[in-house]
Formats: structure tokens, sequence, C-alpha cells
């Protein structure tokens, strides 16, 4: 897995919400009887929209045939412009140029003249291409990337029916708008039909939001409805996606779907109105505008069912509408007396008509587009300020201890600009928690300027006003600041600064999660696992290097009998030959750890050299009583099972990883705290991507493991198990395609992420040759018998012994790249037996200082990224890893004690969890070091290791110096010296 350029995000990022449940300052209505309360959060947070489910609506495909089945003539058709499903891809050279739309009147003009044009452009274009027959003006050009394998064979390309993705920017589209093939951009590519239109592009407001060009956007919608995972988009779509890496696809994703939740709230509640007879032209295009859920409810609140109404509402049912629209269009003729009716309430002198009138005009300004566009800009330029202060009553109620850790925000102020992403979770914790009052300071002079400029320009009357109505109108500004807009605005804020603080705090724990998950494992030991405890004795387990259970035991090192069971346990090494020892972090670790330092430190287990590590146990105990555990190691008991999930954790840290639910693992920062949905999801994204990016060899990984690929899930893995149970190993990638659920769609998202270890199927298929021939003649006969008796109905081909190992299968080259891929070999002279040699290398290094990598993709009619994956499919050797670049575990020999440490002395540690005001080290103190985030430069980070952030991951090993510590409150304060 190569890393991938670092995007600028966005600092405008889109609240999340669920469709059917709103936080509570969401739910305050916009306008009271009373004034508005202040923003407060719930105790249990909202939930928010995940990723995409698999069972959305699927976009119509127009002549563009399916993975798997390519097979099938496709006819040219006419392609109408409204059914544009077009990918524009970036222009080749420049990954960062703008999608620019041509413009539409120029097309037609230009007709006539393009068919006297050369053929060829001087510039590269952008292609647009599937859902139209894409043609190439030179009838032997060859098309642009590989076709999808059909049946075992590989599809001879068709230059009039290539609908792969991976085309190169120059290619020709004949449409009605171009009937020569002039190479242009698509018309309206940009354009995606959505189920809910609205009154904004869905592709641009995406844009704006994740800062992603409006053409990598409309990519990645139509990605999306085709069902494709975030894995192979990013491994096998790269030119489509202007090459982002994973973290930013699902910022899209998730940004998406929100969009797509106010769009859907928005047309419910249009039809919710339009059958109570409630629906006016005015508040149709007000709900068609608007773009967040905090502008929906704004707009919506005043007409929910069981509302008894707002002021502004109650004054139109007393017929004061025409006055307060008077009162605008034409003064001169407004009398205000003529609509006093004494004997009724609200109407009975002139001063309640003056105040329904003025409510009214408050609800018109309030609601008003261009008026709250207006207040929101006069705000990004002034000085808003969240503040929080310690609350009167907390004092008496809460426990003093959780008062204290709330120390830092009894009275603090910050500008909403500038303020942490951690400071604004804290904040809303201590609110729930009644410990802290939150308020958004809005200044004076804002309020100033707009009720002058609402006076003066937006609602300046159209005739001369009598000093009694101009006392009015600034009367009905002021009360709509006051009592609609500013309470809207701090609504507004507090909702974007809490949704961008759990967007943060989720992306963080995925960034842990991934630099966890991807620990390089250790191969090869023999290892113990050490559960600790006290009363219940240590939890020991060894495993061997394939991780098969060699022997469990119960020891009791701190109940007085140390010494006897150190004689247990030296007998236990030197029987297995195991000299690394894992021991959990968990209760008694600490002790656990000076034991075995203490007799490595005498040479007690010699001749042995052993050696120990710490590795984290979150999880462990959950997992050991799960039915997984269960099934795994049923004679085990679940004590013990913890210990063996400990030691596996660090020879192969995914597989035993995958096995625990994400957001167990802790390595994030008020996950409780945060949109439960969204983090899991996002998590769920992360081991998707991780255990995809490592691949999996499929005839000897677990089924657990195997859930996690993209592409699959738990009731595809486990027919995969079965069928491998039943038929033998798989011999090659095709053979997936007999497996019960496996369809194109699927087999085109899994195939490049599933290994097959060739020694392993060469000795197979030589060893059961004949076997394998006989059952395949058997099952063949059985199936065309099964066949006749059901008439024609349809079957999963029969596994058969025609199927041949492909060398190919060892690499993450897709199967749809397989014919670029021998084109390849054929033109560097090379053969698939020196996959993951040196010769390859040394073949493919000739030709590329020779030609280039854009000249050699140019010449083979494919793509800089698409010719770059095969490169690194062939010259990887075999059995690479790409955990190898991670880092290991931190092995020790002996141990520090917290009152050890002093000011200035430099020590060595592991990143144990990283946050955004800093990183925890474990220095081996048994309290982890913060280095705060001041403290992290770029110059003290490494240059070699390619990095996706200016920040440290859980798991690498740096060189720290002691700032302070302080004993009483166990803190330790560190300085990074450098990343090791």
């Amino acid at each position: 897995m190569t890393s991938l350029p670092r995007r600028v995000k966005s600092e405008a990022k889109a609240p999340t919400s669920e469709a059917d449940e709103l936080p509570s300052f969401l739910n305050l209505s916009s306008e009271s009887e009373e004034e508005e309360e202040e923003w407060e959060p719930k105790s249990k947070t909202a939930k928010r929209p995940g990723l995409p489910k698999k069972n959305e609506a699927k976009p119509k495909k127009i002549a563009a045939p399916r993975s798997g089945m390519a097979g099938k003539k496709v006819k040219k058709i006419a392609v109408k412009k409204e059914m544009d499903i077009s990918l524009p891809i970036a222009p080749a050279g420049d990954n960062m140029v703008q999608l620019q739309k041509p413009k539409e009147e120029n097309v037609g003009s230009k007709l006539n003249a393009l068919k006297q044009m050369p053929v060829l452009p001087k510039k590269p274009q952008v292609s647009p291409f599937q859902g139209m027959n894409v043609k190439s003006l030179e009838g032997d050009e060859k098309p642009s990337t590989s076709a999808p394998v059909v049946e075992n064979q590989v599809k001879h390309e068709k230059p009039e029916e290539d609908f792969a993705f991976d085309e190169p920017p120059l290619k020709k589209m004949k449409s009605a708008t171009s009937p020569e093939g002039k190479p242009v951009k698509s018309l309206g590519c940009n354009k995606v039909k959505e189920e809910f239109e609205m009154n904004w592009d869905i592709v641009q407001v995406l844009s704006d939001r994740t800062n992603v060009e409006p053409w990598v956007c409309a990519n990645l919608i139509r990605l999306f409805k085709e069902e494709n995972t975030i894995p192979f988009i990013v491994r096998y779509r790269k030119e489509l996606i202007n090459n982002l890496e994973a973290d930013a696809l699902r910022e899209v994703q998730q940004t998406l779907e929100e969009l797509r939740t106010v769009a859907k709230k928005t047309h419910t509640m249009i039809q919710k109105l339009k059958k109570e007879g409630k629906l006016s032209g005015c508040l149709f295009t007000s709900l068609l505008n608007c773009r967040t859920l905090e502008e929906l409810d704004h707009v919506t609140t005043p007409y929910k069912t069981g509302s008894k109404g707002t002021k502004a509402q109650r004054a139109k049912q007393l017929g004061l509408e025409p006055a307060a629209l008077s009162l605008l269009q034409s003064p001169m003729e407004l009398n205000l007396f003529s609509y006093i009716r004494p004997n009724i309430k609200g109407l009975a002198n002139i001063q309640e008509v003056e105040a329904g009138v003025q409510h009214i005009l408050a609800d018109i300004f309030a609601k008003d587009k261009d008026t709250l566009d207006f207040i929101r800009r006069l705000c990004q330029q002034r000085y808003i300020c969240i503040q929080s202060a310690l609350a009167k009553v907390s004092s008496k109620n809460s426990n003093e201890k959780d008062i204290d850790k709330f120390q830092l925000y009894h009275e603090f102020s910050c500008n909403i600009k500038n303020i942490q992403h951690h400071q604004i979770l804290a904040i809303n914790r201590g609110e729930n928690l009644k410990i802290l009052t939150v308020k958004v300071n809005i200044p004076d002079g804002v309020k100033n300027e707009f009720c002058w400029w609402c006076v003066n320009e937006r609602w300046r009357p159209k005739q001369f006003l009598k000093p009694e109505l101009m006392r009015i109108l600034r009367n009905s500004v002021e009360d709509a600041y006051r009592r609609l807009i500013y309470p809207l605005l701090c609504r507004e804020f507090r909702s974007k600064l809490t949704s961008d603080a759990e967007k943060e705090s989720v992306m963080m724990f995925g960034r842990n999660l991934r630099q966890l998950l991807l620990t390089s494992p250790v191969r090869g030991r023999t290892l113990m696992g050490v559960d600790p405890g006290y009363k219940h004795g240590c939890k020991l387990a060894i495993i061997s290097p394939t991780s098969q259970i060699l022997h469990t035991d119960i020891v009791y090192l701190h109940s007085g009998q140390g010494f006897r069971e150190a004689e247990k346990i030296k007998r236990l090494l030197l029987q297995f030959s195991c000299s690394t020892v894992v021991i959990g972090n968990g209760t008694a670790c600490r002790e656990t750890e000076a034991y075995f330092a203490d007799l490595i430190m005498k040479k007690y287990f010699a001749p042995l050299d052993v050696v120990y590590c710490i590795v984290s146990e979150a999880g462990a105990s959950i997992y050991s009583v799960s039915p997984e555990a269960s099934k795994e190691m049923p004679d085990l008991d679940p004590n013990l099972r913890s210990a063996v999930s400990i030691a596996r954790r660090v020879q192969d840290p995914l597989a035993e990883l995958v096995k625990i639910e994400p957001k167990h693992i802790g390595v994030g920062m008020y996950q409780h705290d945060v949109s439960q949905t969204l983090l899991k999801a996002t998590l769920d994204s992360v081991v998707e991507e991780c255990v995809s990016f490592v691949g999996v060899d499929i005839n000897i990984c677990s089924e657990i493991l195997l859930r996690h690929i993209a592409g699959l899930n738990a009731t595809r893995a486990r027919n995969i198990i079965e069928w491998r149970e039943k038929n033998g190993p798989f011999i090659n990638r095709e053979q997936l395609k007999e497996v019960k659920g496996l369809g194109p769609k699927t087999f085109q998202q899994c195939a490049g992420f599933i290994r097959f270890n060739q020694d392993y199927i060469k000795t197979f298929c030589s060893n059961k040759k004949t076997q394998l021939g006989s059952h395949a003649l058997f099952a063949k006969a059985r199936t065309q018998l099964t066949n006749e008796k059901q008439g024609k109905k349809k079957s999963k081909p029969t596994p058969s012994a025609s199927y041949l190992p492909n060398p190919l299968d060892q690499t993450c080259i897709h199967p749809e790249s397989y014919s670029i891929a021998m084109r390849f070999l054929s033109f560097i002279g090379g053969n698939t037996n020196e996959i993951g040699k040196s010769d390859m290398q040394q073949k493919v290094n000739a030709v590329i200082q020779k030609e280039g990598l854009e000249g050699t993709a140019k010449r083979l009619n494919t793509t800089v990224h698409t010719l770059q994956l095969i490169i690194d499919g062939l010259t990887q050797p075999e059995g690479f890893d790409i955990r190898t670049d991670f880092d290991k575990p931190d092995f020790k020999r002996s141990i520090v004690c917290f009152e050890d440490l002093s000011v200035g002395a430099v020590l060595t540690g592991k990143v144990e969890n990283a946050t955004p005001f800093g990183v925890f080290v474990d220095i081996g103190v048994g309290k982890a070091g913060l280095i705060p985030v001041r403290n992290i430069t770029e110059a003290k980070l490494s240059k070699v290791k390619k990095r996706r952030s200016l920040g440290l991951g859980p798991g690498e090993r740096v060189e720290v110096k002691v700032l302070n510590v302080d004993i009483p409150r166990l803190r330790i304060t560190l300085d990074l010296i450098r990343v090791l």
C-alpha cells in the first residue's frame, strides 16, 4: 500500500444528524412566548447517519455492462443528455486541474468546424465514459484499461465496447452534440440526478463542504451509488478520485449522506404540509433552500403538529397580516386604528395591534434568506466567543472530584474560530453533567449594524414612514434579532462546533485504529502470553509460530509463591524454546512486569535470552466470552482465552484485533460522547480498509478475517469457507465466482484483495490432479441430471479441474487489469515466473528509465495509476506485507519506576494513544506521559516515513525528554526529541 498525499481539509463541515431524531438544541422552537432557551445538549448524543447502506436505490445504467457480463453484446444507442451518467477524470499530468464545463451554446456553433479539425487534440482532455458508447477515432487503437475476466477467459477488448473505469484522458466522445467524436468533457457531467431534488446542486455543496474538486465529487457519488467499496475505489479507481486517500473518501461519503438526509426530510415535510393545506409558494421555496437540519428546523417549527402557534401566527389569525405588509409596501395608506376591536383579545387597543404587527414583521425578517445570510456573514467578520462557567448548583449536587476535572473550564472563554475540538467535547460533557453553564457571546456591535442594515437597506419602506410606524419597524427588527435570530445563530454555532469536534474525534479514533491494526507482526517466534492478576493468578498461554496453542496454565506470582512459580515458568520456557513473554497491561501489570524483569536481570532463564513486551489487553476479556472465541477455543476456559489473545496480538495484530469490536480497543477520545452510529461506521470502514490492503490468503484465513474484505460480509465469508471445506483449496481467483452469493459486483470488489500461495497450490494440484478430475466429471454429470429434471434452471458452474494456477493471483493486480499486465510483461521481455524476483525489478527499471512511466502507460493505452499498480504487483517479493514498514512491539529486559524519573532524563517509549491535544507515550513506568501537541513539530518527525498528517500514531517508537513530573497527580510531561 503506497502512502497517499495528504489532502487539505476544509474548515466548513456539515453537521451530522439522524433522520428521525434531532439533538435537543435543534428541537427548541424557533419562536416562543418567552425568551429562547439556551442550547443544551442531551446526555445521549443523537444518532447520525453512517455510511451508505447496501439497499439504496441503484441508478439506471445505459449500456454499461457490469463486471462479469461483458460477454454480452452492447447495442449502440443514442444517449439522452438527461441520462448522462458519465464519470469525468482529471487530465493526465495535472491531477489538480479543476473540472471545467464547456459552454453549451458554443457546442452547436462549432459543430461544422469540428469536422475539419485534426482528430488528435494537442492538449489532454477529460474523458467522460460509462453509460455512453466510447469509440476511438483510430480503428486500431486499443482500449485504455483491462476488461473484466468472464468465465475463465480474458475478454478481448473492443474500443467501441469499453466501459471500464481506468480509461486515459485522451478519449473521444461520440454524442448528439459532438457526432464526430470531439474530445470533450461531458456537458453537465457534474450534474447528478438525486432522488430528492433541491434548489441547490448536491455536487457543488459537497465540494464546498469537503474541499474536494466538483468532478471528483460527481465521480464519487456515482461510484458509491454503484456500491463500490472504499478500499476498491482507493486502490483501483485512483484516476477518478484524484488520488484521494481513504479518510477523505469517508468524509465525502458521510457528508453526502448528511445532505441526502436533509433532502429527504425536506421532501417529507413538504408532503406533510401539502396534505395539511399549509404549504404556500414562499414556504415551498424556503424549504427547498434549506441545506442543513438547523435551517430546516427553523423554517418548519411553526408548522409542526401540536404547536400552539407562534406569536406571528396568532397575529395573522387576528387579521393583522395585511397591516404588516402595508407598512412595508404602502405605509401612507396604513391606519392601525381601524384594526382595533375592543372585545377581541389582541386587538383591544392600539398597543396590542402594534405588538401584533411587530410580531408578524419579526417573523418575516427572521425567515428571509438574504437577512440570514447577511447576519451570518457579519458574524464571520466579528469576534464571536464561547464561554463556560461553573454552574451555581453544581457545587451542591456534583462530586468534588468531577468538578476538579473541569477546572480548566470554570472561567473559560475562547473565539469559536480558534477553539480546539477536545475543548468543545469537554465543555459539552461538563454541561451534560450540570457542572458547567455554556453560552455563545455575540457582541452588541453585530446587533447594531444588523438593525441599521435592515431598516435602511433590506427592509426600507418604499414610501415615507411616519415616526410612530418607523418606531414599529425598528422594534420589529430588534425583536426579530433578540427573540428569533440570536437563538438561531447560537444553535448553529454550537451545532457546527459539536459536529466538527465529533467528526475529528471519530477520525482520530480511525487513524489510531489503523496504526494499531497495521502494527508489524512478529513472525517465527514461540510466544508466552500472560494475563496478569492478583487473587485469581496470572493466566499463561504458549503459542507456536503458527498460532497453535501449545500449553496453558495459571501461576500465582503475587501471593507469596513467586519463587516456586518461577521454576514452573522456567521449565515451560525451556520445554517450548520460548524466549519472548507478552504481558497484558491490565490489573497487576506493573507487578508482573517487575517480576519478569527481575528474573531476566538475574539471568534466571539462562541459556535462554528472554525478553518481554507490554501489549494492550483492551477488549480481550470481552472477546474471551464471545461466541467467536467459544467456537475457536471450545475446550478452553474463558480466563485462559484472554492469555491466548494477548500473545496473538503480538504475533499477528490484524488477525487478532479484527475479532474484537473496534470501539473496545480503546485508542479514541471522548468515544462515548460522539455519535455511536458514525463511530461504528467509520471504525468498521477502517478495519475493512486495513484487512483489504494487507490482503488475505483465501486458503488459510479465518472466516472472521475474511468477512472484513471489501465486498464481503459474514454470509459470503461463510459460503467461501464452506466451499473450501467441500471442494478443497481455491486454485485461482476465477473460482470465487462459483461460490454462492458472489456475483459479478462482489467479485469485482473483493478479487484484488484475495491472495493465493502459489507453492501451496502447485503442490496441491500435483498431488490431487486425478482426484480433482474424477470429482469434476461426477459433479458435472450430477448437475446435468438435476437440470434435466428441474428444467432450464440456472445454477453456479461446478468445480472443475480445468482451473489452472495464475501467478498474477498472488499480486495486488486486479483481474480486470490482467491483460494489461501480460502486455507489459511482453513489452519488458519478462514472464510470470519472474514475479517478485530481482530479475523482474531490473527489467522494469530498464524500461521505465528508457520510456518513462507516462510514456510506457501511453504505449500500453492505460493510465499511469494502473501501470504503477501493475509494476508494484510484479516487483513486490513473494509474501510481501505492507505492515513491515510499520513499528514492531518494544521488547525490554529492565524496568524504570515512577519515582526514578527526573526532569531532563532522556528515555525511549512507544506511543499508546494520540489525541488532538497531544500524544500519550508509554515510557515503562506504569503511567503514560504526555507530549503536548505544541512540542510535536515537523522538524522532529521522521523524514523517511511518509505521514498522513503532522502527528504520531499508536505503536511508533520515540525518544523523549522529561519536562515535568507531578507525583501527586501522577502526571508526566514530555518533550519529543525524535522518532526512532
